[in-house]
């Protein structure tokens, strides 16, 4: 547990880039279509880039002494430790490992590591190193109004799924900038700037022509997921929750701008036609009369990662096909994450990329990218890529794995990895440390699941078996 206790606090959990205590336990898991996942923080932690030097460990009791190179266990003492336990029933018919050293990139242990496989939200670990490694962590979303001719105004969406139309948090440190954007912000602005040019009506338009293709994820309506437009606020969810299942708005960019219509109007600015705004292009030039900015996609990809935020992770990939100057559709954005992890040398041979988030069943990948999806993550010299390390659920203490290990699990604070979760589909990939202080990479998937409870247990074991392992 001491080890579980200096990892944890060194990993976080965060808010904003700041350690904070945890967040209280969130309700429990909701049934529905889609992904079933552990219940998560009430709140989403955020990360600063921290990771002590990989593969060393420092003399015993003397933190000030010079840090020791330690070996990766070995292949052998890895099979020894996990093939017995891959050869769990509860794993379904079709079951793959690999388990490599963070800091050589070598493979140490696989099974079936080539094998393509059904990835369920294990693949939003792919759509966060996509995004951070074609914008970097500091790019933020732009939501914007902009003048369209005389008293026209156009509310421009930009792709942030987490702006807000609630009520400002209470608490220290409310309204700063590195808070969720906000649709009061935007409107206070708005009116501002349309005062200031003596304008007290305004017909207002909106603007969602970033995306482009079907709204509908495969599997909608759902639960799980809003219609992916580049245009709403709190993720269309229709009630007050900020992560897991809900009820959700058929039509987020017509209820977005409608809130915004009512705001502008408490504000002092008479809306025509607000009930049934009309959709329009901005021109590229439109003058901007007021804007605001996401948190960085630091952050966003933290959140997506820690409570399996399958709205963040659509966009997050239609970012990717933006900044790779293609279509912001689901097959856009799946061909950008694509071409972006082939840039970075990874072994694409058979993956299928057919969401962001997971939920459709279509996409293949094996656990043999997954693993150097994480090596490229965990390189110290690929710093913008490290916000998904730190969002990483911790084993027993944060997001989807706050309900998993127990206080008795070798696993338990030294496992930082991201779940999947479909019908008769269970996956978990990460980082783990092993016994001897080492960083290893792993990840486990499996198909054909009947029991989602013991298949959890049986891939916590496994990877609780990596943590313990000295494995000479």
């Amino acid at each position: 547990m001491a080890v579980a206790t200096a990892s944890v606090l060194a990993a976080g959990p965060w808010d904003s880039g700041q350690r904070t205590a945890e967040r209280s336990r969130a309700a429990g898991e909701r049934n529905g279509r889609g992904e079933r996942h552990a219940a998560g923080p009430e709140a989403l932690p955020a990360a600063a880039p921290v990771l002590a030097p990989l593969g060393t460990l420092a003399g015993a009791g003397d933190p000030g002494s010079r840090r020791v190179a330690v070996p990766p266990p070995s292949p052998a003492g890895l099979a020894e430790a996990l093939d017995p336990l891959l050869d769990d029933r509860a794993l379904g018919r079709a079951r793959a490992a690999s388990v490599v050293d963070a800091r050589s990139g070598r493979q140490l242990y696989g099974a079936g590591d080539g094998r393509q496989l059904t990835p369920a939200s294990v693949i939003k670990l792919a759509t966060g190193v996509a995004v951070l490694s074609a914008l970097g962590p500091e790019h933020r979303l732009t939501t914007r109004v902009v003048a369209a001719g005389k008293d026209r105004i156009v509310l421009v969406g930009g792709g942030d799924p987490t702006l807000t139309a609630r009520p400002p948090a209470a608490g220290p440190g409310a309204g700063r900038e590195d808070r969720p954007a906000s649709l009061r912000d935007l409107a206070d602005r708005t009116a501002r700037a349309l005062k200031d040019r003596g304008t007290r009506r305004v017909t207002l338009a909106y603007d969602t022509s970033l995306y482009s293709g079907p709204v509908l994820h495969p599997i909608s309506p759902n639960e799980n997921i809003s219609p992916v437009t580049p245009l709403m606020v709190d993720e269309g969810r229709l009630d007050d929750s900020d992560h897991g299942p809900a009820p959700r708005s058929t039509d987020p960019a017509g209820d977005a701008v409608r809130a915004f219509a009512a705001m502008l109007r408490d504000r002092g600015i008479d809306v025509a036609d607000a009930d049934e705004p009309r959709r329009a292009t901005a021109a590229d030039d439109a003058p901007e009369l007021a804007a605001v900015r996401s948190q960085p996609l630091s952050t966003l990809v933290e959140r997506m990662l820690t409570a399996s935020d399958n709205d963040i992770a659509e966009a997050l990939a239609r970012q990717t096909a933006v900044a790779a100057h293609r279509p912001a559709s689901f097959r856009g954005a799946s061909e950008a994450v694509a071409g972006q992890l082939r840039k970075l040398g990874l072994p694409l041979d058979g993956a299928r990329f057919a969401d962001g988030s997971g939920l459709d069943r279509s996409g293949r990948l094996s656990t043999r990218l997954l693993s150097q999806v994480m090596v490229r993550a965990a390189d110290p010299d690929r710093p913008r890529l490290r916000p998904v390390l730190t969002g990483l659920p911790v084993a027993g203490f944060t997001g989807t794995l706050r309900g998993r290990y127990g206080e008795e699990s070798a696993g338990r604070g030294v496992v930082r990895a991201k779940t999947g979760t479909l019908t008769g589909v269970n996956s978990l990939a990460g980082t783990v440390v092993d016994a001897d202080g080492r960083l290893l990479v792993f990840a486990f998937m499996t198909t054909g699941t009947t029991d989602p409870q013991g298949a959890q247990k049986a891939l916590d074991r496994l990877a609780s078996a990596v943590a313990a392992c000295g494995c000479r």
